[in-house]
C-alpha cells in the first residue's frame, strides 16, 4: 500500500507550485493533530526527511535537498530517518543505522543511494552491506555486529513508531518541526519541497518569537 501510494503521489503530474503565493495549511502541506517530539536542542528547529534507499523519488530528491540543507542557518536540526514498512525498507534502515553506529553514515549515505540506483544493487543481505561497509574503513565482521546489534534494531523500531505518529503513507516526505509534513503531492513537485520547508520554518520561528 505504501509504496504504491508513495509512486501514486508524484505520478500525479502536478506543476511547479507558483511559490509567491503563501503556503497554506492542508494544501501545500499538512498539520499533525498530536506533535512528535523532535528530539533537538533547545532552540532548534528541527527538519526531517523520512526516505527509503531504494525509493527512486528520495534518490532523485537527494541533490535539491542536500543544496538546501547545506545553507540551513544555524537554528535548524536536519535528521534524515529511514522507513520502516518491512522487507527491503528494514532492511535499508538497519544499514542507516549501523553505518551511523560504525561513524560512516555521512560517508556511505550518497553512494549508498548510488549502489542501488546507478549500479542496481539490492543491498539487503546484511553479507552484501557488510562488504558495502568494508569500502569505508570498517571490517565485515564490524559492519555484521553493527547490523545486528540491539542498539540498531532498537533504533529500527523507534524510526517505525516515529512514522505511524507521522501519519506517514509514502517517502520522501520532510516533517517540520514534528508537526508540518510536506509531500511531493501537496508541493505540487519533489523540487517545491525544501522551499515549502523553508518557508514552514520562518513561520515555527515567527511563532516562537511571539510566544516568547
Amino acid at each position: 500500500m505504501f509504496k504504491t501510494l508513495s509512486v501514486a503521489l508524484i505520478g500525479l503530474g502536478m506543476s511547479t507550485l507558483a511559490m509567491a503565493a503563501p503556503t497554506v495549511a492542508g494544501q501545500h502541506y499538512e498539520v499533525l493533530d498530536e506533535p512528535v517530539p523532535t528530539r533537538v536542542e533547545d532552540g532548534q528547529i528541527a527538519v526531517t526527511e523520512a526516505f527509503w534507499y531504494g525509493c527512486p523519488h528520495c534518490y532523485k530528491l537527494e541533490e535539491p535537498l542536500n543544496a538546501w540543507v547545506s545553507e540551513l542557518p544555524d537554528d535548524v536540526t536536519f535528521q534524515r530517518m529511514p522507513a520502516t514498512m518491512g522487507g527491503a525498507w528494514n532492511r535499508h534502515a538497519m544499514a542507516f543505522y549501523a553505518a551511523k553506529q560504525l561513524g560512516i553514515q555521512e560517508a556511505i549515505h550518497d553512494d549508498f543511494f548510488d549502489a542501488i540506483h546507478q549500479e542496481g544493487k539490492q543491498l539487503t543481505d546484511p553479507e552484501e552491506i557488510a562488504a558495502f561497509f568494508s569500502d569505508y574503513g570498517v571490517s565485515e565482521q564490524d559492519a555484521l555486529d553493527a547490523l545486528n546489534s540491539f542498539g540498531v534494531k532498537s533504533q529500527v523500531n523507534q524510526a517505525h513508531a516515529r512514522m505511524r505518529a507521522m501519519q506517514l503513507m509514502g517517502v520522501p516526505a520532510l516533517i517540520v518541526d514534528g508537526r508540518y509534513v510536506i509531500t511531493p503531492s501537496s508541493a505540487g513537485s519533489l523540487e517545491n519541497m525544501p522551499q515549502i520547508a523553508g518557508e514552514l520554518i520562518d513561520q515555527v520561528r515567527e511563532e516562537r518569537d511571539d510566544a516568547s
